[in-house]
């Protein structure tokens, strides 16, 4: 292998971007607009990405609803996948022409956009197996999921015990239930609300379904002392069903942000609560390579069939009117997999 190669441009470049240009539903004409902003040069430790494809998460929308209007225009995209075509002067670990994929940082322009600039530490090799679509699916949930299991709870391929995931047919939910069946000894649980959503958790590894409607009596009856893991992307008033659906020590991690919500029934069985954020290195811990080895040992993982894609739609091109749909498909919170907009 040839030692990678600095290569920064000597001027700021321009590139069509698609951004929100002020804060707004999904259907306003100002939501999903094109642009031409300033790129570059890349910092020290920054890749500049030709982007290939992207993915939508919830944080997307959230930002897009919700941004101050004087950062307009917004540039959204934290999950893509794309080709090297420059890099900053301290730059170890890529060169120009590798294929990458990342979920980037919430604080910097995001990824919908031509050319894009991300910092390497937290960007992995694009798996060799994977399409730049079902690539750019992978970052922000994989990590999200690895975090949850390997750094918040602790699990091990030795671990036991049992796992609930709720919204287990979602992007998370999708790789955590895999990551958790392939890489621990735990017993996966995978909470579903339709028949499609459980026939894809199972398919996804998950060794049982329940039917969330249902959750305290079917929990109860596949783990009657109680689970001793829960993954909750949807908290709000949920405390105390986890409470007592899990047992003594158990913990929950959760990903989302309720308002006020009140842990207290964790305290009398001596139960935690964890927070996880995919966004908390880049913002917090920015020389850490961490995201950088969870993506480089996923791609691994993906290439040696021990991973699937959870990528179950894809739509071409990267244009306002696929960001839009791929917006108003999330949004409707019925989302099995993930979803990718991709230029070819």
């Amino acid at each position: 292998m040839t030692a990678p190669t600095a290569s920064t441009p000597t001027a700021p470049a321009t590139t069509r971007a698609i951004a929100a240009l002020a804060p707004g539903d999904v259907d306003a004409e100002s939501s999903f607009a094109e642009v031409e902003i300033e790129v570059g040069p890349p910092g020290p430790h920054d890749l500049l990405v030709e982007v290939r494809a992207v993915s939508v998460n919830p944080v997307d929308f959230k930002v897009r609803s919700g941004f101050d209007p004087a950062e307009a225009p917004k540039v959204l995209g934290y999950d893509a996948a794309g080709v090297v075509v420059a890099t900053g002067a301290e730059v170890t670990a890529f060169s120009t022409g590798d294929e990458v994929y990342y979920a980037g940082s919430i604080a910097r322009t995001g990824a919908n956009a031509g050319l894009h600039l991300v910092d390497e530490r937290i960007t992995g090799r694009k798996p060799a197996s994977l399409d730049f679509a079902q690539a750019a699916a992978a970052p922000l949930t994989t990590i999200t999921a690895w975090e949850t299991l390997f750094d918040k709870l602790r699990l091990t391929r030795e671990s036991t015990g049992t796992l609930l995931v709720m919204g287990a047919a979602g992007g998370v939910g999708s790789m955590l239930v895999q990551l958790a069946r392939k890489l621990t000894g735990v017993t996966v649980i995978a909470a579903a609300g339709r028949k499609e959503s459980a026939e894809w958790a199972a398919s996804m590894g998950a060794h049982h379904t329940v039917d969330r409607h249902r959750l305290n009596d079917e929990v109860r009856a596949l783990a009657p002392r109680g689970v001793d893991y829960v993954f909750s992307p949807f908290s709000a008033g949920m405390a105390e069903t986890y409470a007592s659906l899990m047992a003594v020590h158990g913990q929950v991690v959760a990903i989302d942000g309720p308002e006020g919500l009140d842990t207290l029934p964790l305290k009398a069985r001596s139960q935690s609560w964890h927070w996880e954020l995919m966004f908390t290195r880049p913002l917090f811990d920015p020389e850490s390579t961490a995201q950088r080895e969870i993506l480089d040992e996923a791609a691994r993982l993906f290439d040696a069939g021990v991973l699937r894609s959870t990528l179950s739609r894809k739509l071409t091109p990267v244009s306002p009117e696929n960001l839009r749909d791929a917006h108003r498909a999330l949004e409707g919170w019925g989302m099995i997999g993930k979803i990718a907009v991709a230029n070819s």
